[in-house]
């Protein structure tokens, strides 16, 4: 699939969000330039996967839950847009098959591993499984990322920082504590630039 949708929206994306959001990505160069990739972080909001369109060079592959499908223009939208849709009332097979195919392709995935947005006080939800085993399955490297600031147009502070890359190597218990505790420290990285 050629992903023209996703294409075409790139050149939009992020210039709007830096007029607009005042939105910085840093650490841009942390994503290997080929390989399998996860890149895995917080989710602040329904506009963060669009968000993540403006920085990486290559096309990344949003988890996506299933609603988001639910009609025939949105199916073939988001797929065009390369989202892989996943059903959160189940272990979704299919998308965990689609996941490892496209890393086993040397692709780049994204995924938000609280699977919801953070609505709490706290400052990131407990992550799910599916990043490191994915990473853990076919040896892609994890990059970790924060989403910082507030959606606000005057507040113009979205800060986009990417962790370096890694492998995962213990069991996936300690591997999404690892995780975890990356992304916490970028977005308290992210924070502090805004104050």
């Amino acid at each position: 699939m050629d992903y023209i949708v996703y294409k075409t929206l790139k050149f939009i994306v992020k210039p709007f969000f830096m007029l607009i959001h005042g939105t910085k990505y840093i650490n841009l160069d942390n994503i290997p330039s080929d390989g399998p990739v996860i890149l895995a972080g917080n989710h602040t909001g329904n506009t963060d996967a669009l968000l993540m369109l403006g920085g990486p060079k290559r096309i990344v592959h949003m988890m996506a839950k299933k609603e988001l499908f639910n009609t025939k223009f949105k199916n073939a939208f988001f797929k065009s847009m390369a989202c892989i849709s996943v059903d959160r009332s189940i272990h979704d097979e299919e998308a965990k098959s689609e996941a490892i195919k496209v890393l086993k392709n040397g692709d780049v995935i994204g995924i938000f591993p609280e699977g919801t947005v953070n609505k709490t006080d706290k400052i990131i939800l407990p992550f799910k499984y599916g990043a490191v085993s994915f990473a853990k399955k076919t040896g892609a490297y994890i990059v970790p990322f924060s989403i910082t600031g507030s959606y606000n147009i005057f507040k113009r502070n979205i800060k986009l920082i990417y962790g370096k890359p890694y492998k995962v190597t213990k069991s996936l218990e300690i591997e999404n504590e690892i995780l975890m505790n990356k992304v916490k420290n970028l977005i308290k990285e992210g924070s502090k630039l805004n104050e």
